[in-house]
């Protein structure tokens, strides 16, 4: 498992924000955060978890979906940042070639003089 990203919480140097994938160990206290947002309960998807002191805060499914946080905390930053890291694990999009290969047409046919 990748190593989660933990950072001093700008108001309180003793708590610590960690950003990491939610684990089956998690699935109580998602439930409890749904309904603390009165979301409905969370599927059983691949999600980011945002942890403050310990204590999950928010969460953002990957497949999609709205994110559940706690109304009783400051979290809009938080959200902020699972949504940024979401974007940052998904696939990068296939790239399409600028040039593409074809057959050059004239725009307007070029009379021919024949002496």
């Amino acid at each position: 498992m990748k190593p989660a990203a933990t950072v001093p919480s700008a108001r309180n140097h003793a708590e610590t924000l960690t950003i990491r994938m939610a684990a089956s160990a998690d699935a109580a206290a998602l439930s409890r955060l749904a309904q603390l947002d009165s979301a409905p309960a969370p599927q059983p998807v691949p999600m980011l978890v945002a942890e403050v002191g310990g204590e999950l805060r928010a969460a953002l499914p990957l497949v999609g979906g709205p994110a559940i946080a706690d109304p009783f905390q400051p979290t809009a930053e938080l959200v902020a940042i699972l949504v940024e890291r979401a974007r940052q694990l998904a696939p990068a999009p296939p790239r399409r070639s600028v040039w593409r290969w074809r057959p050059l047409r004239a725009v307007h046919p070029v009379p021919v003089h024949r002496a």
